[in-house]
């Protein structure tokens, strides 16, 4: 599953970020860590998109130029 991590280890791994964070603040970190990888996503579309509308842009201002 995670390379040479089991179940046992998964489920230890699970026990002590409890024992860190505590059950209450779990639904938070959970939301943050959701919210940040979306907002990750839509920036790497946004620059993907933009410098492709920028690539388009200079190709036909060249060959205007010409």
């Amino acid at each position: 599953m995670f390379g040479s991590l089991g179940l046992p280890e998964l489920l230890i791994l699970l026990a002590i970020v409890v024992l860190i964070f505590g059950v209450n603040k779990l639904p938070k970190l959970g939301k943050g860590l959701g919210e940040g990888i979306r907002n990750f996503k839509t920036s790497v579309r946004t620059e993907d998109k933009t410098a492709s509308d920028g690539d388009d842009q200079t190709t036909s201002k060249d060959a205007n130029d010409s």
